[in-house]
């Protein structure tokens, strides 16, 4: 664990709430300035979102680890990240669960975070040019979907593809709101049940 990854368990994480082991060892040892490029590696673990390219940005750790805390991710589950940005959150993700399927509308960011991933050695986890509101049929039903932007409703598509006692994490709101209510959703027999994490402010989830 480097000294930067260490102060930033113990100065953003810790004390905000991020309990999980699995999480903690996660979030330091995966080497996020690997995710970043140029001037921005200097700032990786800081806590700030940072810009990365096509308008896009990587979420601050904390985020991140809440994030995945909030997912429950288990050994031999499947999940679908929408959003795949830098690959950094599918990174924290495939160290937790079997498998990772990501979507990323922008095939520029999603060739990148594909080189990245597998340079780094994730070979569980499956890059894909697509809408992320339409979903990923092709490996549903995932026992969690994580949804890293924002949109005025839940995509019907990815309620169809939830797993039976399946979790689902999203970000209500619209880009331009000061702030964006991050939703945990879990089916719970039969019947999809929510609750409020906290806010948070996501670019857009852009479809078509």
């Amino acid at each position: 664990m480097s000294k930067a990854a260490q102060r930033m368990v113990a100065q953003q994480l810790l004390p905000n709430g991020v309990t999980d082991e699995r999480v903690l060892e996660a979030m330091s040892t995966i080497p996020r300035e690997e995710f970043l490029t140029g001037a921005a590696r200097r700032y990786a673990y800081e806590d700030s979102a940072l810009s990365i390219e096509c308008g896009q940005t990587i979420s601050q750790p904390l985020v991140v680890a809440l994030l995945t805390q909030a997912l429950m991710p288990q050994p031999g589950e499947i999940a679908l990240a929408i959003g795949t940005g830098s690959g950094d959150q599918a990174s924290v993700l495939s160290r937790l669960c079997q498998r990772v399927v990501t979507l990323e509308r922008e095939p520029a960011l999603a060739e990148h975070a594909s080189e990245t991933l597998a340079r780094l050695g994730f070979d569980n986890v499956e890059v894909a040019v697509a809408d992320g509101s339409l979903g990923w049929p092709a490996s549903a039903p995932y026992d969690m979907i994580l949804v890293a932007c924002a949109t005025p409703d839940v995509p019907s598509a990815l309620v169809d593809e939830l797993a039976p006692a399946g979790r689902l994490i999203i970000p209500l709101g619209r880009a331009e709101d000061e702030h964006q209510d991050l939703r945990l959703y879990q089916r719970e027999g039969g019947e999809l049940v929510s609750r409020s994490l906290f806010p948070v402010r996501f670019v857009p989830l852009r479809t078509g």
